[in-house]
């Protein structure tokens, strides 16, 4: 049986996925490369550029990706893996200003062009709770002043006992966009998920499974094809719904984008939760094989 749907409105709820040029099972065969973004954006609303976290796109690029698109498609910007604390090695740029003013010409561009939705910084399972790092994020927000921001933690000790509190008291008092996780229970390298908007016109959610043994890959060889390896149930996608429909009384808008892509799952559950709320569904030419899971 398909999922039970709900009628949401589709002007607050986008959904979308993580990169555009790894789901296989959403373009037709022999889709060329430099034609993905293209066919992508008229079958989502809303992509995460994750290419950003390696290395910061030039403008002229980031110009390109907003011309191949819709008037009314969104991008949700990773912040370059230097400005999170992610990077090991030499960054190429001189002083830590310069590396945030070229991220700022990047996505300048996009909102120029009125397709960017936020920039995500997402800190690493080593970015804990004291005092050094929150003055670290007040800077970012200072640097980073007149774009949407969306703030992720991986460390628990931003949301334990009466620091979860706190913690969502300064992402309102500094306008960061909450990013909700959905993520392995693993320890303190990992957060719950705690629906509570920060902003009261936007909310992100980012799932990226529930795999708790190939959580901590970071740094093997293969930590890509295990991290995100797993596939939401029924059950799973209908508390993601509740879940969105919470939100949605707190917030105007909420963003989902699907993460769990190391098998290949991230498009089928992107268009099986869209199917539960009630939003249109793409059309597709050759629609993924996993979409008939439910169905009986």
């Amino acid at each position: 049986m398909p999922l039970k749907s709900a009628i949401v409105d589709e002007k607050h709820v986008l959904v979308g996925l993580t990169g555009w040029g790894d789901h296989d099972d959403i373009y037709p065969k022999g889709t060329k490369t430099g034609d993905k973004l293209k066919v992508y954006s008229n079958r989502f609303p809303i992509v995460e550029l994750d290419s950003s976290f390696y290395a910061v796109p030039s403008p002229e690029r980031m110009h390109k990706w907003c011309d191949q698109t819709p008037d009314s498609f969104g991008f949700i910007v990773k912040a370059y893996q230097g400005m999170t604390g992610h990077a090991r090695g030499k960054i190429p740029y001189p002083d830590t200003k310069s590396m945030f003013r070229a991220f700022r010409e990047s996505v300048e561009e996009m909102e120029k062009a009125g397709k960017l939705r936020a920039a995500l910084f997402q800190y690493p399972p080593w970015f804990d709770c004291n005092r050094k790092h929150v003055e670290m994020l007040r800077r970012t927000r200072e640097w980073m002043d007149g774009f949407p921001l969306a703030l992720e933690f991986r460390h628990q000790s931003w949301f334990e006992g009466e620091m979860k509190d706190k913690t969502l008291g300064f992402m309102r008092e500094e306008g960061w966009i909450h990013s909700i996780c959905d993520e392995p229970q693993a320890g303190e390298g990992s957060i719950p998920t705690i629906l509570e908007p920060t902003r009261d016109d936007v909310t992100l959610v980012r799932l990226h499974g529930r795999n708790a043994a190939g959580w901590h890959s970071s740094g093997q060889p293969n930590w890509r094809e295990v991290r995100y390896l797993y596939r939401y149930n029924e059950r799973e996608l209908l508390e993601w719904k509740e879940n969105i429909n919470k939100l949605l009384k707190s917030t105007q808008n909420c963003w989902v984008v699907f993460n769990n892509n190391s098998g290949g799952d991230a498009a089928a559950n992107a268009m099986e939760l869209m199917e539960s709320l009630g939003l249109e569904l793409p059309e597709m030419e050759e629609p993924p094989d996993q979409l008939s899971l439910f169905e009986e």
